[in-house]
């Protein structure tokens, strides 16, 4: 266990959230990609906003379902700095997020919505996300607006966001790392807090959606 926590770093974590999201964006055999789960729902009856939060509210279900971050072991190549349940349970909620934003009509493809994505992980709330680009996400003008962000000012947030995470964790160590930053709620069993997961997926939708309805 200390040796685990001796090795996170910045870097150890920003690698983390790129292979989760390269496995929630391009697909893993056997699950859902993000554009996957997009699309099943975006097919469902009903405003947009409630087929984001009926997306959201199933994540939650799935995040208190005993044994579900276990079996995701079995199908992913996990890195091998970060135990299988912490790296399970980040590809599921950035999986989510992701999802999410192409329901906005953003392309997850675009390295600057990745960071935006990256931001709603760390973020408390939309408004913080929206600071830390110095826009009003959620509308066409704001897209364009992400269109001129720079790659320096992208590696920036997301070294700020890594170096959150990072901060976040070290205040309780290892063993509690679930209660101190949001995308790994409390870890018990191999499952994840269902409130941390709803949070999370709250971010994600007043950032790419509630500004588009």
């Amino acid at each position: 266990m200390k040796n685990e926590l001796t090795s996170l770093s910045q870097e150890v974590i920003l690698n983390a959230l790129d292979w989760a999201y390269d496995k929630a964006v391009n697909g893993v055999r056997g699950l859902d990609s993000a554009q996957d789960m997009a699309d099943d729902y975006l097919k469902g009856e009903g405003a947009l906003i409630d087929k984001v939060n009926s997306l959201i509210r199933w994540q939650n279900t799935k995040a208190g379902t005993s044994g579900f971050i276990t079996g995701l072991g079995g199908l992913l190549t996990l890195p091998l700095t970060l135990p299988a349940n912490i790296t399970s349970v980040l590809y599921v909620q950035i999986r989510m997020v992701a999802a999410i934003a192409i329901m906005g009509g953003y392309d997850v493809k675009d390295d600057r919505v990745r960071s935006i994505v990256y931001s709603c992980i760390a973020a408390s709330s939309a408004a913080e996300v929206a600071k830390n680009f110095g826009i009003k996400l959620g509308n066409k003008l704001a897209m364009q607006g992400i269109k001129k962000i720079s790659g320096e000012t992208l590696k920036k947030i997301n070294q700020a966001v890594g170096f959150r995470l990072l901060t976040k964790f070290g205040q309780k160590g290892f063993v509690n790392f679930g209660k101190t930053i949001p995308f790994v709620g409390g870890i018990v069993g191999a499952t994840f807090d269902v409130v941390a997961t709803n949070t999370i997926g709250n971010v994600a939708r007043n950032t790419f959606i509630i500004e588009n309805l």
